[in-house]
């Protein structure tokens, strides 16, 4: 029996028939497994900052974790509510704000481990480049999109040179990753959008220049690229992650009885996948990376038949950071990738991060809402010759 009957023609009946219940679903599995990973960090986080500033208890970060649900739940909701064109101007207006907010970082933020990326608000710190995400990946689909209705729009130009500005100011914290993050997902909607291959092997070009750069620039960058080829160096973090994944097992020590977290850096954020992985087990780890793959092909499966340029590159750019973000935290944990600190998204606790995700997912949820798919589209077709 459902909440709604389908002639129920309320905001939350139309809302609910033509949202996209299985995605919404999948978010709220990942929520759910988010509160069971931060209550079983919880003690080890607050163990290792007791003393620095107060007294935390052990589960202070949990009842941080569970007020971010209460206000990004009906956050996302909210936001998968409005109609497009409301979607795509809070995206232009929040790129904006986020922007300026990047720009007044040296003068506003908090320095925290060497990087100026926080804004401490009233005993909260705001991370703009969390909130830029989103806003720029449906700022950057608009653009794109014009040139289906005016193919002689400079739609590559302008959003790169968006994308140019933006990483600039990421650079500056630094924040090389989430530029990375950001240039990624640029590069797949403006592929989608009919960007070349030669021109897309320029751009990756330039990305390799820009990680070359940071690496000769930054020796925080450069010790985190030598540690992981070379094994040389401070390897503790990833050290102790890999300790906390080898005790669990396939089926892991069990709840509230892992050890090795103790010894993790960041074990409620940065590292919570090693968590995971201790106290439930490598199988857990799998169900969670199954979740975040489910995300990301039911939205792509859904927009194989969309008929609107802007939907399937704003979409698609959502779907895709959600996979890539989940992609780094998980590839850092197992030391796959370099140590970069990204969280896992809707797991890792974090207010910033966990209400951009929501704000995020909100227009994602929006933009495939409908009753049922449009059957012949160009667009749709040029879409699945491109897949």
């Amino acid at each position: 029996m459902t909440m709604f009957s389908r002639s129920d023609r309320t905001i939350l009946g139309r809302w609910f028939w033509t949202v996209d219940r299985t995605l919404l679903s999948l978010i709220l599995a990942l929520t759910a497994v988010g509160l069971i990973a931060v209550a079983a960090a919880s003690p080890a986080a607050a163990q290792r900052l007791s003393g620095l500033t107060f007294k935390l208890g052990d589960f202070y970060f949990l009842k941080r974790q569970i007020m971010w649900v209460g206000v990004g739940m009906p956050l996302m909701i909210g936001v998968s509510m409005m109609s497009k064109p409301l979607i795509r101007r809070l995206a232009v207006l929040g790129t904006a704000a986020c922007i300026a907010a990047l720009i007044a970082l040296p003068v506003l933020g908090a320095e925290v481990n060497g990087a100026v990326r926080w804004i401490n608000l009233g005993g909260m710190q705001l991370q703009p480049s969390e909130f830029l995400k989103p806003m720029f990946i449906v700022t950057t689909a608009w653009i794109l999109s014009s040139r289906f209705e005016d193919e002689a729009m400079p739609s590559f130009l302008v959003s790169g040179v968006l994308l140019a500005l933006v990483g600039g100011l990421l650079i500056m914290q630094p924040d090389y990753g989430q530029t990375m993050l950001i240039a990624a997902i640029w590069v797949g909607q403006a592929f989608l959008a009919g960007l070349g291959l030669g021109a897309i092997g320029m751009v990756a070009l330039a990305g390799v220049g820009v990680i070359a750069l940071g690496y000769f620039i930054s020796p925080h960058i450069s010790s985190r690229i030598d540690r992981f080829f070379t094994g040389e160096g401070d390897t503790y973090q990833i050290d102790k992650a890999l300790d906390a994944l080898r005790a669990g097992g396939l089926f892991g020590t069990g709840p509230g009885e892992g050890q090795a977290k103790f010894s993790l850096p960041e074990p409620h954020t940065d590292y919570i996948f090693a968590v995971i992985g201790e106290e439930f087990g490598m199988i857990a780890c799998l169900a969670v990376a199954s979740l975040f793959l489910a995300v990301v092909i039911r939205v792509f499966t859904q927009l194989m038949e969309e008929d609107d340029p802007f939907v399937t590159l704003a979409a698609a750019g959502l779907a895709a950071q959600i996979g890539l973000q989940a992609f780094i935290n998980m590839g850092v944990a197992t030391s796959l990738l370099p140590s970069k600190g990204m969280t896992l998204p809707f797991i890792s606790h974090g207010g910033s991060s966990f209400l951009a995700l929501c704000v995020g997912t909100g227009m994602l949820l929006s933009l495939t809402r409908r009753s049922r798919f449009l059957k012949s589209s160009p667009f749709a077709s040029q879409m699945r010759s491109a897949a």
